[in-house]
């Protein structure tokens, strides 16, 4: 085949190719758009129902909540229409009630009248009688109430003194119960408890090795520290702590804050001892102020001299009887005020003296003197006035009463001092009434143990279960509290408890 006519029918066939995939891809899509119409026409017809189904479901429900709506509706018309009846009746009851008011009022005003005029005439008739009296009796009126009165006393002058001393003693009672009522509101309003009395601080030390380091080579390091501080210094073999014992509050609280300081710094040495001496007595002096304000804040006694309060400061660090000076004090002041208040003397004046009766304390170790002749010298150099002064100087009888608020001082003071839990013994008398307490019990036969606890108010016995059974332990129960109450001292009661216990012990193998 000649290559014109081989090219001429390849390119016959390739051609008529071409068309008849075009037709054929023609057909492909022509028939599947049709498909994809009947899909979305069924997919539009589906759409159309469940929209009918919806719109005929919420026809459904809106004529439901219609049916509600006007049910409630003609419900709240049904009661409006009720209230309505009854406010009706209401004012009808109100208007009938309102005329029977008006009436009463009118023959009330006409009843008013009546004893006015009634009243006039027999005032008027009265004074006739009174001129008649007079003109047959030939005394005017305040002559004759005159007599009467003289002619009832000297006949019953007796009765009359009998009953003024009735009086009197009613008052009197009165008057002491009354202030018994007032003197148990302030302690009971003011109560707290107070630190107890020592004449030792202690300082812990976290290992019993930093005692050689305090006392230093040939005691030097101790001796500087007592030297600087003016207090004793006991180390012993007691583990833990280190004591310092002084009478003065404040040497012994510089001492233990320079100490402490000290043994967190580790360099102990005598030029570091003095350093944190002075370090120690800024911050004591410090501390010293801070705590005067407080007290005077917390008594309300405003505007006092600042050294005063520098001064006031020092009672922090002392003690009497167990009790805190300075919050002694302060619990003076609370008191004397509720006392003045309620008998009507002057608040201020009763708590100032109350809060500064017993300032002298502060110095009264280094000034001759007693303390409340060194108090009368401290306030009259800061200008305190003389009222409060007079208030103060009587708090221990040495001075007369001359003011109502010195009174309520010395008052207060006995109040706070002898109110329960006020004061307490030492630590030593302490631990030896436990002491006492536990000996008496272990002393009888048959005891193993006693230990007393709840600060002495029960003591607990363990006795042998072999030596002594049920019976005799209820009779050792009883012969202890006899033996307490014949032998010791003290308030309250004091529970005895007796216990008795069996162990029985086997081994199954």
């Amino acid at each position: 085949m000649p290559p014109l006519v081989f090219t001429v029918a390849l390119a016959i066939a390739l051609f008529l190719g071409i068309v008849g995939g075009y037709i054929v891809r023609y057909l492909h899509a022509q028939s599947k758009k049709n498909s994809l119409e009947l899909t979305l026409k069924e997919k539009e017809i589906t759409a159309e129902k469940k929209a009918l189904k919806i719109v005929e479901e919420a026809e459904k429900k809106a004529e439901q909540i219609e049916k509600e709506a006007k049910a409630e509706r003609k419900h709240l018309e049904e009661k409006l229409e009720q209230k309505e009846e009854r406010l009706g009746k209401k004012e009808e009851i109100l208007d009938e009630r309102q005329i029977d008011i008006d009436s009463e009022k009118e023959s009330l005003k006409e009843k008013v009248e009546q004893i006015k005029s009634i009243k006039s005439q027999l005032d008027a008739r009265g004074e006739e009688a009174d001129q008649k009296l007079a003109e047959v009796a030939g005394l005017n009126k305040e002559e004759a109430f005159e007599r009467i009165i003289q002619k009832a006393e000297h006949e019953r002058a007796e009765d009359i003194y009998e009953r003024i001393q009735k009086i009197e003693r009613a008052g009197e009672e009165q008057f002491e119960t009354k202030a018994q009522n007032l003197l148990l509101a302030a302690i009971h309003r003011v109560g707290n408890t107070m630190s107890p009395n020592l004449m030792t601080s202690h300082v812990e030390i976290p290992s019993d090795d930093l005692k050689g380091k305090v006392i230093g080579k040939e005691g030097r390091n101790v001796r500087a520290f007592e030297r600087a501080t003016g207090v004793d210094v006991l180390i012993d073999e007691s583990p833990g702590y280190i004591v310092l014992s002084s009478f003065d509050p404040i040497r012994r609280e510089i001492a233990r804050v320079a100490l402490e300081a000290l043994l967190k710094d580790g360099r102990i040495q005598p030029a570091k001892i003095e350093e944190e001496v002075d370090n120690a007595r800024k911050t004591v002096a410090k501390t010293v102020r801070e705590m005067g304000d407080k007290a005077a804040y917390e008594a309300n006694v405003p505007n006092l001299h600042p050294d005063l309060l520098t001064i006031l400061g020092r009672l922090h660090f002392r003690t009497s009887y167990g009790q805190n000076v300075l919050w002694h004090s302060v619990e003076m002041a609370h008191m004397a005020g509720i006392i003045a208040e309620e008998i009507g003397a002057d608040v201020a004046v009763a708590r100032a003296g109350a809060l500064l009766h017993d300032i002298g304390k502060t110095v009264s170790h280094e000034v001759a003197g007693t303390h409340v002749e060194i108090g009368i010298r401290i306030l009259e150099k800061y200008g305190v006035s003389q009222d409060v002064i007079l208030a103060m100087r009587a708090h221990h009888e040495e001075y007369p009463y001359e003011t109502p608020e010195s009174i309520i001082v010395q008052v207060a003071d006995a109040i706070s001092g002898g109110r329960p839990g006020a004061r307490r013994d030492s630590l030593e008398n302490y631990v030896k009434r436990l002491s006492d307490l536990e000996n008496i019990a272990t002393k009888l036969a048959g005891v193993e143990k006693a230990f007393a606890i709840a600060a002495g108010r029960e003591i607990r016995v363990l006795v042998n279960p072999t030596t002594l059974n049920d019976l005799e332990s209820n009779n050792l129960a009883r012969e202890i509290a006899t033996s307490i109450e014949a032998q010791l001292r003290y308030p309250g009661e004091i529970k005895v408890h007796v216990i008795r216990e069996t162990r029985v012990i086997s081994y199954a193998r």
